[in-house]
């Protein structure tokens, strides 16, 4: 994933979500220089509501190809459930210069498969 290209998951949704702190596991194998921005979205319906959005900048490792740890915590706000309501995680590329720049890790060789925590 690199510049202007986005990639999201969604999941359903099954009760409310308390306020708190989620727990990211993002490790990633960074091909080319780039700024990724990171967005928890509540989806109801066509209406995306930003739970917690946040950028990062990656740079590749300077000898070797792997994974690099990336694992952080953002607070939220609560969710108030109802019957098909949607976590959404996306991210998104910019300012690089590779289409293939940004690589969520989830061989579990080198890094954790990619995951966030509910609080």
């Amino acid at each position: 994933m690199g510049a202007g290209s986005s990639q999201e998951a969604a999941f359903e949704l099954k009760a409310s979500v308390p306020a708190g702190t989620y727990h990211f596991q993002l490790d990633c194998i960074i091909v080319r220089p780039v700024d990724v921005t990171f967005d928890l979205l509540w989806r109801r319906g066509s209406t995306d509501m930003t739970l917690a959005s946040w950028m990062q900048h990656f740079e590749p490792l300077p000898i070797g190809f792997g994974a690099q740890p990336n694992e952080l915590d953002q607070d939220a706000p609560a969710i108030d459930f109802q019957d098909g309501d949607q976590i959404v995680f996306r991210y998104a590329g910019a300012n690089t210069i590779s289409s293939q720049a940004y690589f969520p890790n989830g061989d579990h060789v080198t890094g954790n498969i990619p995951n966030f925590t509910l609080p």
